[in-house]
């Protein structure tokens, strides 16, 4: 992999491979310590240990380059940062479900030129650089590129979620609903198993209600590198949006027409039908209207 980023990427599956050792170490381990945060989720000693570990291997090996971590928030001031979800499924991990991660990126100057994605229980690594193509092996040397479907209706469709809640919360629930029941398959893989399944093809859609960036960072360059499209739910593409559709591509304005939060101004708008309506008309008139 000749790329501008060959070194960032070699150095982020270093980072992986120490993760994985500290992660694995504590998961089911009796003296585990589980918190709880003030946004009522939990946090474990291994959450912060694997993100700390980081920290300070970067900070001796990128000293100029700023870091994001879920955990203990941000540090420096670099158009070069690394964003990093120690665990990703913090709630798998302390109840014992080996189907949790670590997510590492790097950002340059807003937009993510690396991911990868450890999931050492699984014994599976994906991992994308900016025009490099997205992978899954355990090496660099030892790996498949990874490409989505090519699927192109939704009663044909895969489509997986984490849960059903959060679609109340931000008023979707319903647009949910009839998404998932114009789709062939739902089913709740959930966090960033969802999006890997997607980049293998295995799964055609995927799409959360509430994410941060951490959440989001790693598993949006290695959707778009695998032929992919990641967006929020008003349809701006990457992860910066707070919320998430990804898909094959094919099918991405379809299921926009009932998840999407881009409003529509044709009075015979009825999202449940599944139609595909003018995206870019419909963010013109509410650019225009704000």
């Amino acid at each position: 992999m000749a790329s501008t980023y060959t070194d960032d990427l070699r150095l982020a599956h270093v980072l992986a491979d120490d993760a994985d050792s500290l992660s694995t170490t504590r998961f089911k381990a009796l003296d585990l310590h589980v918190m709880t945060k003030p946004d009522l989720t939990p946090v474990t000693d291994a959450d912060r240990a694997v993100e700390d570990a980081m920290r300070a291997t970067l900070s001796r090996v990128r000293s100029r380059d700023s870091f994001y971590g879920e955990e203990r928030g941000t540090t420096g001031s670099s158009n070069r940062k690394w964003v990093v979800d120690p665990i990703d499924g913090t709630k798998n991990y302390v109840r014992g479900v080996p189907v949790w991660a670590t997510l590492i990126s790097l950002l340059v100057d807003d937009e993510v030129v690396l991911g990868v994605v450890s999931a050492p229980m699984l014994n599976r690594r994906w991992w994308a650089s900016l025009g490099d193509g997205a992978w899954t092996g355990r090496s660099l040397l030892n790996a498949t590129r990874c490409q989505v479907s090519d699927v192109s209706r939704l009663e044909d469709a895969s489509f997986s979620y984490s849960s059903i809640e959060g679609w109340d919360e931000i008023g979707r629930y319903e647009e949910f609903l009839s998404l998932s029941r114009r789709c062939w398959r739902t089913r709740a893989y959930g966090d960033f198993w969802s999006y890997m399944l997607l980049v293998e093809g295995a799964v055609d859609l995927a799409a959360e209600p509430s994410l941060e960036l951490y959440d989001m960072a790693a598993l949006d360059i290695i959707v778009r590198e695998a032929g992919g499209i990641f967006t929020s739910l008003d349809g701006t593409p990457g992860p910066h949006g707070g919320n998430v559709l990804a898909s094959n591509g094919r099918l991405h304005d379809q299921a926009l027409a009932f998840l999407g939060t881009v409003p529509s101004h044709d009075p015979h708008d009825d999202r449940g039908n599944g139609e595909v309506y003018d995206l870019e008309a419909m963010r013109s008139a509410r650019h225009d209207f704000e």
